[in-house]
């Protein structure tokens, strides 16, 4: 191994063989480190340039410690591998080579071939229930989970946006190797493993940082969440990559799901963490990177990462099953249809465009392919946001629901689900957390004013009634249950379809435009990449529509009668190559 500067060694506790570990931590606001072992005894860490403190102890895996500062403050480790129980416990010393992987030859999914079931893993009761539902999963047809946040948060339960400590999978839901068996299962089911991370906070429980390492922060950039992380700093930044390659290298996760990259003001780290993912993988190995990204920057697909969540889709499609246009709805409300032509022929639909803000917002995006582009009908946001967190079948006609999944399941885009989607699950998905004292009552109300601009919310008496994001009962009751049902058949025979004649022609294939037939139906078209036509007509007005339907018709949600296309009704076409103008 190739000699390391201190700068270039990773944050944390790094063990150096069975009985010896390296303890580094970057406090440059701190006069004195050291480091206190669970069993009393406390050894000094050595200064060293720019900030750093470090030394060498002889200790294995298992091992609790905690950082003390200046001889008053006992903290975490900001880059502990795992907690011993909270985030201001004991952080443990971790051994990255316990786990015995069983499918260490996996390579992963082309991108492609992605079919993306999001699940929160407390919910369904920690990663070794997760790995129950596995097969379940891959016989739906999925082909990638995607875990919301696990970095450790503060008390037993939350959706993971609060984390601080990044490097330690939430202990409440099992440890780092029941974790590793999980993704090493999926692998047994063919099923690829995506983590959201969150690079832009932290979490306002249980993050020290600011106590002896100010230079974090950026108290000039404000983010939502408060002072902006310092990425101009090689220290800050190594933090947060030496944290993607953990998971990806370590926990061989197939892929990160960055959050909110609009709220990092630094689009340099997020060209680096790209470039230095791919550089580190190993030649083969498939490792996806997609953004949530508000500012649609499309440039950042064009080379360093393969996709991302397309809101813009989720957005116009929700007005137009629901009718709803209450805040950030409201910026799809004029001339929905023409929106949703948009979005089905370019991407995204917001491409420069001025919103209800008044900003601009947006990039050209109609160069890029439909596998760009990751779209859904719900996720954690798009349910968990709600006051009460009903789920769009809740919200919208069955006969409409049915049409929107077609196109979901059976465009080129990449489609993805939120957990309990594919059976109709009558069970809210809330938001949850496990704050006390004055943070708890703080989110309470803050969760309750958020929909001051919400009609149904305006009354206060109203707001009041939304459920605590801190009681037990709002997060017991988001869990769903998953009954096989006739809605389930529906998700099993489209995805067939689409595995079948659909995904082995994705790569190269590309978007020929969007017709709006009415209000409320449009006409889409894109040729594959083995020079074959997809077309998919969707009306979801109450009218039906003289719409023809082409030869080859693969699937449809009515039994349509001559030309017409049926109120509510999708239909999908598949032209051959050579049968097609």
């Amino acid at each position: 191994m190739p000699l390391r500067t201190l700068e270039t060694w990773p944050h944390g506790a790094i063990m150096l063989d069975a009985q010896h570990t390296r303890f580094a931590l970057w406090a440059p606001d701190a006069f004195y480190v050291s480091v206190e072992l669970e069993n009393g005894k406390s050894i000094a860490m050595l200064p060293q340039a720019e900030g750093w403190f470090e030394t060498e102890i002889k200790c294995p895996a298992g091992t609790r410690y905690r950082y003390n500062i200046d001889g008053e403050k006992d903290v975490p480790d900001p880059a502990s591998r795992a907690q011993a129980s909270d985030v201001h416990g004991w952080s443990l010393v971790v051994d990255p080579l316990a786990y015995p992987w069983r499918h260490s030859n996996w390579q992963g999914r082309p991108w492609h071939e992605a079919v993306i079931y999001e699940l929160h893993v407390g919910a369904l009761g920690g990663y070794a229930e997760v790995e129950k539902h596995l097969p379940r999963l891959a016989e739906l047809g999925v082909t990638a989970i995607e875990l919301m946040p696990l970095a450790q948060f503060p008390g037993e339960r939350n959706w993971g946006y609060d984390g601080v400590l990044p490097y330690a999978p939430q202990s409440s839901y099992g440890s780092p190797e029941q974790l590793k068996h999980l993704i090493d299962s999926a692998h047994e089911h063919g099923l690829a493993v995506i983590l959201d991370v969150v690079y832009n906070h932290f979490g306002p429980d249980g993050n020290y940082l600011g106590q002896y390492a100010k230079g974090f922060f950026q108290d000039d950039v404000h983010t939502p969440w408060g002072a902006g992380i310092d990425f101009d700093r090689r220290e800050v930044r190594n933090f947060f990559l030496d944290n993607a390659l953990m998971w990806l290298l370590e926990y061989r996760f197939d892929g990160l799901r960055l959050d909110a990259v609009h709220a990092i003001d630094n689009p340099g780290f997020l060209q680096e963490l790209a470039r230095r993912v791919r550089q580190q993988v190993d030649i083969g190995r498939h490792v996806w990177l997609v953004l949530e990204n508000e500012l649609n920057q499309a440039s950042l697909l064009q080379h360093d990462f393969d996709a991302q969540w397309n809101d813009d889709f989720h957005n116009v499609l929700h007005v137009l099953l629901t009718g709803e246009t209450d805040a950030y709805y409201s910026d799809f409300a004029e001339k929905p249809t023409a929106k949703l032509a948009r979005c089905l022929g370019e991407g995204f639909i917001y491409q420069g465009d001025t919103t209800r803000h008044g900003h601009a917002r947006g990039e050209p995006s109609a160069d890029l392919p439909p596998t760009a582009f990751v779209a859904f009908l719900q996720n954690h946001d798009q349910i968990g946001n709600r006051a009460l967190g009903e789920r769009l079948h809740q919200l919208c006609p069955p006969q409409a629901l049915k049409a929107a999944t077609t196109l979901l399941l059976m465009s080129p885009m990449i489609p993805l689900m939120f957990m309990g989607d594919e059976v109709n699950a009558s069970e809210p998905f809330l938001f949850f957390t496990d704050h006390h004292g004055e943070l708890a009552e703080a989110v309470r109300e803050g969760r309750r004013n958020e929909f001051a601009d919400f009609a149904a919310f305006q009354d206060l008496e109203r707001r009041e009634r939304i459920p605590d994001p801190n009681a037990l009962p709002t997060f017991v009751q988001s869990t769903p249950s998953f009954a096989d049902n006739e809605h389930a058949q529906f998700y099993r025979h489209l995805l067939s379809l689409r595995h079948r004649h659909i995904v082995p022609h994705l790569p190269g294939s590309v978007a020929l435009g969007a017709q709006v037939l009415a209000d409320g139906a449009v006409s889409a078209r894109w040729r594959l990449g083995n020079g074959s036509l997809l077309q998919i007509d969707l009306n979801l007005s109450t009218t039906p529509l003289d719409h023809p339907a082409p030869p080859h018709v693969l699937f449809q949600t009515h039994a349509h009668e001559g030309a017409h296309l049926a109120p509510f009704s999708a239909r999908v076409t598949l032209s051959p190559v050579g049968a097609h103008p």
